[in-house]
């Protein structure tokens, strides 16, 4: 564990962020200390650990770090201190890297970056204007990242540029349908998912509601071009094929999706998928898909809950081609519990064989809400180095298979401190993902654990309306949600006034 120690609360979350990643998996308790006397008092002997003193003292920053025996391991005082934010914790974060990098031995692939959406950084310098060499230097100088993680940070956002020019996001929106039900839930899943099994009997209770908000959503988007549908959970194929028929077809009635670029249905689970379901799908229209295997190494898929075989992705992905689907995405993720990188190597070569039009490459995220969180002892994270490997694998055989990154994003305590990136044929992107990331455009989130984000450009602004996450409330609470996005929303340029 990690005893954080400040007489302030400034940027403490920037400094969660750092020592998280340099000493992933440990805990970190934050207390407050009056003055510096205090600072190296140490906590009881049952919870010592290693020591960081943040210590403001006028316009100074001063960061110690001590072992268990309370001895400086390092030190680093920051002398005029800037006062505004974001020069602050810039400078922070700089000083904080630094000293940790000292006394691990170890850099980090992202630097002092630990925000979710690095491709926002050269997106800015390409909008003012500026060249990619421009946007990597200021990678390089103002945040220490590395080499390689600028080649792909930039070369993702020059893709995303070319792939989002002549969208309209002022005047157009997405739209997200969460289906928040899954055959059994994963080890590493955090998202708002409930069991098929026991949850059965209020899934049609659940659609009325979701059609309620999709009709009152439509009425509140009038006018406005429907860009991407994504239709996510969970695990979508987790419903009948009656029921996903019903689905789509409220949606085609409320909303025009022969104007829409893209449509994505999560198929993820291959044990949620059979050849009626699917033939469903491609009746709608819909081409694009993602079956994700997460690995294919039969005895991972054990330990993390997938209750289906390596055999079982196979069926679904040849049955997915069989019926007609032109563009299949499939999930990895890396880093899972006991894998190196020969498992992952096994798995890319199985890919491979497959050969799906897209590829999303996750470095494994452990989540507070996860079953992995609560019983790291058991399963404990992969070396960063190890995970470092494996993301070079995976970059590797997508551009041996055609395929280019063209969208990125992290999320905290990821293995190795990483990224998740999305490659893909040409012509075969997700641009729903990109919208997402960027946040160029309004998303708007039906169902239960949708979060809507609408846009303010005029106040350069976001604002996110949440549903709730629970099932048994979205279907109790359903008008709270439908009014809360009109009553958050009235002016937003999206959503009308009710009288």
């Amino acid at each position: 564990m990690i005893d954080l120690i400040l007489n302030e609360e400034r940027y403490e979350n920037d400094i969660r962020a750092l020592l998280m990643a340099f000493y992933h998996g440990e805990k970190i308790f934050a207390r407050k200390t009056e003055n510096e006397a205090e600072a190296g008092k140490k906590m009881a002997p049952e919870k010592a650990g290693r020591t960081l003193e943040a210590i403001y003292g006028g316009n100074s920053l001063r960061l110690t770090l001590r072992d268990e025996a309370g001895r400086a391991l390092g030190e680093r005082l920051i002398a005029d201190f800037p006062e505004e934010r974001k020069a602050g914790k810039n400078c922070l974060k700089t000083g904080l890297y630094d000293l940790l990098c000292e006394v691990t031995g170890r850099t980090l692939p992202w630097g002092t970056l630990t925000g979710i959406r690095p491709t926002k950084i050269p997106m800015t310098f390409y909008d003012a204007g500026h060249s990619i060499e421009e946007a990597a230097e200021h990678l390089r100088q103002t945040y220490k990242v590395s080499e390689e993680k600028i080649r792909l940070c930039t070369r993702v956002a020059s893709n995303e540029k070319r792939i989002l020019a002549g969208i309209d996001g002022e005047h157009s929106f997405s739209l997200y349908v969460g289906i928040p039900f899954c055959p059994t839930i994963c080890l590493y899943c955090s998202f708002s998912s409930y069991p098929l099994g026991v949850w059965a009997n209020r899934v049609d209770d659940y659609l009325e509601a979701l059609f309620k908000e999709i009709r009152r959503v439509s009425r509140m988007v009038d006018k406005r071009c429907l860009t991407t549908v994504y239709m996510g959970g969970g695990t979508p194929t987790s419903l009948t094929g009656e029921q996903m028929d019903r689905l789509l077809y409220t949606l085609e009635e409320n909303f025009d999706l022969d104007a829409a670029r893209e449509f994505t249905i999560e198929a993820g689970r291959p044990d949620s998928i059979d050849e009626s379901k699917l033939q469903v799908i491609k009746a709608h229209g819909i081409q694009r898909i993602s079956i994700n295997p997460q690995t294919l190494n039969q005895k991972t898929l054990d330990v993390i809950g997938r209750r289906h075989t390596v055999e079982d992705v196979e069926r679904a992905f040849y049955m997915a081609r069989q019926v007609g689907f032109s563009n299949i995405n499939m999930d990895l993720i890396l880093g899972l519990p006991g894998e190196k990188s020969g498992d992952v190597e096994k798995t890319l070569e199985g890919i491979r064989r497959l050969g799906p039009d897209s590829l999303t490459v996750h470095s494994l995220a452990v989540k507070r809400a996860s079953r992995l969180n609560q019983n790291l002892e058991l399963y404990p994270p992969a070396p960063q180095e190890e995970v470092n490997r494996m993301i070079d694998m995976a970059w590797h055989e997508a551009e041996a298979m055609g395929m280019e990154p063209y969208y990125l994003y992290r999320q905290k305590n990821m293995a190795g401190n990483l990224e998740n990136v999305g490659y893909a044929k040409p012509g075969k992107e997700c641009l729903y993902n990109i919208l997402i990331m960027e946040e160029k455009q309004n998303i708007i989130a039906v169902g239960a654990g949708g979060s809507s984000k609408i846009l303010y450009p005029a106040e350069n602004r976001l604002e996110r309306v949440e549903n709730v996450k629970s099932v048994k409330d979205y279907i109790e609470r359903i008008d709270e949600m439908i009014e809360r996005k009109e009553r958050n929303f009235p002016n937003s340029g999206i959503f009308e006034k009710r009288a």
